[in-house]
């Protein structure tokens, strides 16, 4: 059952980049002059959700000064247990501040704006995920009555529960290009 109320959105910023075969960590290489992580970063606050939720791991967003104003940053000390991890630590945040949902997308996702945050956010389900030119990608909304139902470990993020609930499924159009920056040649291609 869809449970009107607040909604955050996080982003996961606390990968370690282990594709990465660029200096430094992927997430503040720069892209079109800034970090890579801003463009996530900035699309989110801008979809003007309850709270922006950055979970943060081995890359220094706040030094890299990138950190919208009013932002909340968790730092997820496990995230080398994969991405599981670090949506746990921003699932127990919203189930503490007592937000309805959550809207996940991942900070190497430059192309993501902050129409498809709302779009999915705003979709009349406790299961939501953009789709892009047909392909599900992040961002993804998760109701709080699903919270229980993420994976404890790993890299999966929500993949299981999305395929798992196709009856709550709801996928939601979006424009712009979900495509990760793993390597630093998608790096080259996004600019």
């Amino acid at each position: 059952m869809f449970v009107p109320g607040t909604v955050a959105a996080v982003v996961l910023a606390a990968g370690g980049g282990t594709r990465w075969d660029g200096d430094g960590h992927k997430l503040l290489a720069l892209a079109a002059g800034r970090p890579l992580a801003a463009y996530a970063l900035i699309a989110a606050a801008e979809a003007g959700l309850d709270e922006l939720v950055i979970v943060a791991g081995p890359a220094d967003l706040v030094g890299a000064g990138i950190v919208p104003d009013g932002a909340t940053v968790l730092h997820n000390d496990r995230w080398l247990d994969g991405q599981a991890s670090s949506l746990r630590l921003a699932v127990e945040h919203a189930r503490l501040v007592g937000h309805a949902a959550v809207v996940v997308g991942l900070a190497d996702s430059p192309g993501v704006p902050s129409e498809a945050w709302r779009a999915v956010a705003a979709a009349p389900s406790p299961l939501a995920v953009a789709t892009f030119d047909g392909r599900r990608r992040p961002p993804t909304r998760i109701g709080r009555e699903l919270w229980d139902d993420l994976p404890v470990g790993g890299d999966e993020g929500a993949r299981n529960l999305i395929s798992g609930r196709p009856d709550l499924l709801v996928e939601v159009a979006c424009p712009g290009d979900p495509t990760d920056v793993d390597m630093l040649e998608d790096l080259r291609r996004w600019n």
